[in-house]
């Protein structure tokens, strides 16, 4: 007789939180949010229907289209999200009273890392401790270890060049003669350079043409992970996909390797990524406590250029060399391959930036010195059009509002509310970016490009923007233009588009390119 009393005790309080509170608090409405459009039916009762969005692929693109029509859209009980680029600074300027999200403290593990800490005051310490590591004077100290890998990137594509296309105007390409998939050795590229950077460390992915790491159990077991990348896609897949219910994140999760083969798989996969970690802090910790003197991010971690020790716990070192081989690799390399399609899909482009690159470039230059490229206008307008039109980090980078309330575009928004805008939406408000799906890296130069960089947040804004932009650009940059200088590429057919979702970033899977060396006017005559 209890078991069916417990049974219905347990249906009605089920029944009660799901469904009854959701409706009386959305008519209630006491921060006054029901004013605001849903995204969908149900985004004013609960957060799962922001989860069945996250499922659906592409919700950056979802909200691009309700904000066709609304400024401001409401995308769960306690969440904002906006498509006007002036409420950037409102969300994420210095000085505005918001702070980060409980988004954050549900994805940290045991110690808070740089990019998801949310205590003022703790952030202002972590980023004095790392600030250093990432300044732009340290870049020409580091710009030999991407030269380097530059250089092992040539040796890999050199290797697998084809002939040119043949005969016709129209250039037909073979699926035989794509040779590179230029997505998969860019992220080689970002990988290694950035396990150089950080930790002294050299993976070899693009020596080797793939992505097999050595992974340590914290039992001190080695074993090897099939995949780097496949690991941390994986881990992203999973957390994006669950992580906007906050309260019930932990019992998603549970549920997900219960009853879901692919989540079970994302989260065997994730495990890859933790041991991936784990492995390689302990290794640079004991080079460290050996006395091995080396120049690198790691070093800034455990002690300032005075040599005064920083005092971090090892679970916060951690978490800093976890954030850094994971947005410091990703990110960058979607960029790269983001912009080199934009450009293959726009010839007068790719044109008119390989005239600059070979202004300053010798025929002799395997990879381009960064201290010829740097201050390209065209070159820097093709990277800052490509991150506009696919921003590697498209969702709405979430943030609180303070507990009496603020300020958005002169609208008052309850205290503990979440708001966000998403650079997916804002590098496309025609009012900003004239024609805004179509790349014109003209619209960046001069004056009037000066003027658009307070609505450019690929690397988001204010206080909490990305520490690491000025790397990034150093890689694209040099990258970009080694290639661009010493080869000719070709996609499969005019019309070719990759895949495309979103986790926490805009993923673009396979670019498989023809690749071939391109012949000078120098050359040209000696073979005359």
């Amino acid at each position: 007789m209890l078991g069916p009393i417990f049974f219905f005790g347990i249906s009605i309080l089920l029944i009660s939180y799901l469904i009854l509170y959701p409706v009386v608090e959305y008519f209630r409405d006491p921060k006054g949010l029901r004013k605001y459009p849903n995204l969908n039916t149900f985004s004013g009762l609960t957060n799962l229907s922001f989860i069945y969005e996250a499922h659906q692929g592409f919700r950056s693109k979802k909200l691009l289209q309700a904000h066709q029509n609304a400024p401001v859209i409401r995308i769960g009980p306690n969440s904002l999200s906006y498509g006007d680029p002036k409420a950037i600074k409102d969300i994420y300027g210095h000085g505005t009273p918001c702070d980060k999200d409980r988004f954050y403290s549900v994805l940290a593990g045991s110690h808070y890392h740089l990019a998801d800490v949310i205590d003022k005051p703790d952030h202002a310490r972590k980023r004095k401790i790392l600030s250093s590591a990432y300044a732009l004077k340290n870049l020409e100290g580091w710009e030999h270890k991407v030269a380097d890998k530059c250089e092992r990137l040539v040796r890999a594509f050199d290797t697998r060049c084809t002939g040119p296309p043949g005969g016709s105007e129209e250039k037909l390409i073979s699926s035989d003669d794509l040779t590179v998939d230029y997505r998969a050795w860019t992220n080689f590229f970002t990988i290694d350079a950035i396990a150089d950077i950080g930790l002294s460390e050299r993976l070899g992915f693009l020596d080797a043409g793939n992505d097999s790491c050595m992974a340590e159990r914290m039992d001190g077991t080695l074993y090897t992970v099939p995949s780097y990348r496949a690991s941390l896609h994986a881990t992203a897949r999973a957390q994006s996909n669950l992580v906007w219910g906050y309260d019930w994140y932990p019992m998603l999760v549970k549920l997900s390797k219960i009853f879901s083969r692919r989540f079970r798989e994302y989260w065997r996969l994730n495990e890859g990524w933790n041991d991936i970690v784990w492995h390689r802090t302990c290794k640079r910790l004991r080079r460290y406590q050996a006395g091995e003197p080396l120049d690198d991010f790691f070093a800034s971690l455990m002690e300032n250029k005075s040599g005064h020790m920083n005092m971090m716990e090892f679970g916060e070192i951690m978490a800093e060399v976890s954030i850094m081989m994971n947005a410091g690799s990703d990110t960058t390399a979607l960029a790269m391959n983001n912009v080199m399609f934009l450009l293959l899909k726009n010839p007068r482009c790719m044109a008119k930036l390989r005239e600059e690159l070979d202004a300053v470039l010798d025929p002799e230059d395997v990879v381009a010195p960064y201290d010829k490229i740097r201050y390209l206008p065209y070159l820097r307008a093709c990277l800052d059009e490509a991150l506009r039109i696919y921003p590697p980090t498209t969702f709405g980078l979430p943030r609180r509002t303070p507990p009496d309330g603020a300020t958005i575009m002169n609208d008052y928004v309850a205290g503990d509310t979440t708001v966000s805008i998403s650079a997916y939406v804002a590098h496309r408000n025609p009012s900003l970016f004239p024609d805004p799906e179509s790349f014109q890296p003209e619209r960046w130069l001069g004056e009037k490009g000066k003027e658009l960089q307070p609505y450019f947040i690929s690397f988001s804004a204010g206080a909490r923007g990305c520490i690491g932009r000025n790397i990034s650009y150093l890689e694209q940059s040099v990258v970009l233009s080694t290639v661009i200088h010493r080869y000719e590429l070709a996609l499969l057919s005019v019309d070719w588009e990759p895949a495309r979702w979103e986790s926490f970033n805009l993923m673009s899977g396979p670019m498989p390119v023809k690749l071939w060396k391109r012949t000078f006017e120098s050359e040209k005559l000696v073979t005359s």
